[in-house]
């Protein structure tokens, strides 16, 4: 009976904090989740194909994370992220692309489209995830993280922002939509981080 009474009062809590906080219940259930969230190796994300692929796998490596779409005029971009990925894979740098179709609804395709459309038009080699929200009430908790807990705080503005991510999971640098992964400014951020330098 202490327990049932202890859970009840933890639920109750938790409706209280709920119904106190602005927006809808999904926008609410994704900043609880958010501020929850002490490292980006604490989410689990589906991979293109569905399959659950923990953050916790790429611990010790340098990320860049991509908010993608397929008809955007940034879409050529994909050329210079599998340039990126292999020019610095063997050094522990992964490029991770979180496809979204917030943004002039330019990425309207379902998991497997996009994964047609990636392979045989860019040939990417990097890991695709499943199509996510990255701004509005139903934003993922992943970018919900990003966007409010990470040193850089502020909505994602376009598809192909990228944020920087070190090898203890910090988020270290954030780039505009329309800065291409091989320019000199993300090059030099990536092996700044790559060899472990302030």
């Amino acid at each position: 009976m202490p327990k049932l009474v202890a859970a009840l009062s933890l639920f109750l809590l938790g409706s209280s904090f709920m119904i106190g906080l602005p927006g809808t219940r999904a926008e609410q259930e994704g900043r609880l989740m958010a501020a929850k969230t002490t490292s980006l190796y604490d989410f689990t994300m589906e991979d293109i194909d569905g399959k659950p692929v923990s953050l916790g796998r790429y611990k010790g490596k340098v990320l860049l994370l991509v908010n993608t779409a397929s008809f955007c005029g940034n879409t050529p971009q994909y050329t210079d992220l599998e340039a990126i990925y292999e020019q610095y894979r063997d050094k522990g740098f992964e490029v991770l692309a979180f496809p979204a179709n917030n943004f002039g609804q330019q990425e309207p395709g379902t998991n497997a489209e996009i994964k047609g459309f990636c392979l045989t038009k860019y040939s990417v080699s990097f890991p695709l995830f499943s199509k996510i929200s990255v701004k509005g009430s139903d934003k993922h908790p992943l970018y919900r993280y990003l966007t409010e807990q990470s040193p850089f705080p502020g909505e994602v503005e376009w598809n192909f922002q990228k944020y920087l991510v070190d090898r203890s999971g910090n988020v270290v640098g954030r780039f505009h939509h329309r800065t291409k992964p091989l320019s000199p400014e993300i090059v030099k951020e990536v092996e700044r981080v790559l060899d472990g330098r302030p």
